[in-house]
This record gives structure tokens, sequence and C-alpha cells, in this order.
């Protein structure tokens, strides 16, 4: 009996850990990248410019597939669209076979960029298809194995360097996305969505079909709570190291506090479980909050040391991560099944562009005022979510 439930338990969890698989070799792909350019930009032919114009559009392309690929998801089906995400992303970790040069380089991050923007959004809809009791849970699996990709690809990539060389990190990390696919298509439950035309699909991304919860207010107050997080974590992200430097703090103290910001992922399976049993607005509220004490700590924690400071990182990387899983779940329980992988992409679009726009409003202020000054504003817009979701749990 306790090899038959251990083995029922196993293949209750085998489809979130394949997706979320997939998801970690993702976000592997994606910040492999930034951690070469350092070693690209010894080379003549890679110049800065050349390096950040291609990592921008590839961003570019992971936030413009949101909604199309959530849209196809509700017409075609889902575990086909994310199977198909996957493979592009996989083939742009291939391409790395050829002698790297400035066109496989651009190739390559673009294809990821496609790849792995198909992704997210399709996959909050199909785990909250096959875990609609747990949904939280699954969400906050999922993305803590995606959060993984970004803690361990610098470390993947100093031990390329030091031994393989950096092009076969890319291509066995394509493999392993290769391989996770056909797990994916062999192991993962199929919806019943019907396989239609081409014609069909491409109608299936007009846009006024998925406006229906748009019109509603509350759940336009749960999309500025979106809107506020993704200002202020976008803003962060960016500017975190340079922040703790500017605070008195050592260049490998400050990369080793960055990295303890992703490596407090694992939270995101205790508020996934904790919104299941709470709410979702309940969580949010607590989740933002501790965020915000966070990044206030930071602003008033400036030239106080290490500890203070990493305490307040903690903080912030505990209340970020949390509201990770949550948000998605509250997100992919907005929409009818029907619609709801193109809705939760027509959200993503939006809270992904306004956290694309952060960098550059904090970079100005920092410029015109100072970093303290900036990371104000960001802890402003992070309390702004917190009194948006604690209103929407004092209305419920």
């Amino acid at each position: 009996m306790g090899v038959r439930r251990a083995t029922a338990v196993l293949g209750r969890y085998e489809p979130v850990a394949i997706v979320g698989g997939l998801w970690l070799v993702a976000k592997l792909l994606r910040y492999t990248f930034p951690a070469l350019f350092p070693t690209l930009r010894e080379a003549p032919a890679f110049s800065a410019t050349l390096l950040g114009a291609a990592y921008t559009v590839m961003m570019l392309l992971y936030a413009l597939m949101q909604f199309p690929s959530g849209a196809l998801a509700d017409t075609v089906e889902d575990v086909r669209v994310v199977a198909a995400g996957a493979l592009v992303a996989a083939l742009g970790g291939g391409l790395f076979l050829l002698p790297a040069s400035v066109p496989v380089l651009v190739a390559g991050m673009l294809l990821v960029g496609v790849g792995t923007g198909v992704h997210k959004t399709v996959s909050v809809s199909l785990l909250s298809r096959l875990y609609p009791e747990r949904t939280g849970r699954a969400l906050g699996t999922f993305d803590t194995l995606g959060t993984a990709g970004g803690v361990v690809a610098p470390l993947l990539v100093v031990a390329a360097l030091s031994s393989v060389g950096w092009p076969w990190l890319l291509v066995a990390t394509g493999l392993a996305g290769a391989l996770l696919t056909v797990a994916l298509a062999l192991r993962v439950p199929r919806g019943d969505a019907p396989t239609v035309g081409l014609a069909s699909a491409v109608r299936a991304t007009d846009v006024r079909s998925y406006l229906p919860p748009f019109r509603r207010p509350r759940f336009l107050l749960f999309v500025a709570v979106t809107l506020c997080f993704a200002f202020a974590y976008n803003g962060v992200v960016a500017f975190l190291p340079l922040y703790l430097v500017e605070s008195g703090l050592a260049a490998a103290t400050a990369s080793g506090l960055y990295s303890l910001l992703f490596a407090v992922s694992v939270v995101q399976v205790v508020s996934g479980d904790l919104a299941d049993r709470l709410g979702t607005l309940r969580t949010s509220t607590l989740s933002l909050a501790v965020a915000t004490v966070g990044l206030a700590g930071l602003v008033v924690g400036a030239g106080d040391g290490r500890l203070v400071l990493g305490g307040a990182v903690v903080l912030l990387g505990v209340g970020s991560h949390g509201f990770r899983p949550v948000r998605g779940a509250y997100l992919a329980a907005s929409f009818p099944d029907e619609v709801r992988g193109g809705g939760v992409g027509i959200a993503r679009t939006l809270l992904m562009g306004v956290g694309a726009v952060s960098p550059t409003v904090v970079g100005a202020v920092a410029d015109a005022v100072g970093y303290r000054e900036a990371f104000l504003a960001l802890a402003a817009a992070m309390a702004g979510g917190v009194v948006c979701a604690a209103a929407m749990v004092a209305t419920e």
C-alpha cells in the first residue's frame, strides 16, 4: 500500500515537475546570456551596443508572445503550445553547435526570446486546469523551479568557461529542454480544446473576446496591484547591486546579496499553499506588505552595513517571490476556461510592459537626485500595491 500511495503521489505531481522543469530550462537559457556578456565583450565583434540591443529585442519578443500564445492555447490546446515554444527555445540553444559568431548569437537569443515567451502564460493556464484545488501550490512549485534557473546560471557559466566552453552550456541546456518536451508530450494530460485550422487559431487572437474581466472594477484594481509590484520589483532587480555598492558594500558582497534575492524563492511553495487556504487576496496583501518592509529597509538602512541590508534583501525577496504564484492563481481564476490563456496573456503583457519601463525611470531619478531617492519611489510603488490589495480584502 505504501508503494502504491507513493506512486500515486509521484504521478499526481509529475506534470508540475515537467512543466516546471521546462520553465527552469527557459530561465537558465535567458539568464545565461547576461552572465556571458563580460566574456563576449572581450571579442571586438561583440560590442556593448550589440549585446544590449540583442538582449532588449529578446525580451521584447518574450513580452510580445504572452497574449498570442495564451490565445492559441485556448483554441489549439495548451500542451501543444507549450511543447512548440519549448522546442523553439531548445533550437536557440542548439544553434551554438555552430561556431560562435554575431549572427549565431543574435539568432540564438531571438529564438530563446520567442520560445520562452510562449511558456509562462500558457503554463499558468495549464497548471490551473490540472490542479484546480491546489493551483497556488502548483504555481508556487512551478515558479520556484523557474527561479532556480536564475540562481544557477551564473555558476554554470563560470564552470563552463573553465572547462568545456560556454557554447556547450547552451547546447546542453537546449538538449535538456528537448528531452523535457518529449516528457511533456508523453506524460502531461491534454486539455479538451479542439484542434482547429490555422485561420480559426488566428481569429482566436482577437482581443475583444478577452476583455469582459477588464471591465470589472475589482479585477482592474487587482491589475493595479500587479502593475505596482511589477514597477517596483523590476526597478530593484535592475539596480540592486549598484545600489548596494553605493550604500557602502563591497562589490562581492553586493553580488552575494543579489543572489540571495533569488535564492529565497523557495517561499513560493509556501505562499502558493497559503493562498489555497487563506485566499489569494489576503495572501497577496501579506506578501506585498513584507516586500514593502524590505524595500523600506533598503532605503532606511543605506549605509548601515551588510547585516541590515542583507535582512532587508531577504524580506524583499520573501515578499516578492511569495506574491508571484498568488498573482498567477488570481489571474487564472478571473477568466473562463475557454479564454483563460489569452486573458492571462493580456494581463502579463501589461505588467511586463510597466516592468520594462521601470529601470529607465529608476536610472533617470538616480542620475538626477540619487539612488536612495529612486529606491524610495520604488518602495512607494510597492506600498501602493499593498493599499490596493488591502482595499480588495476590505470589500470582499
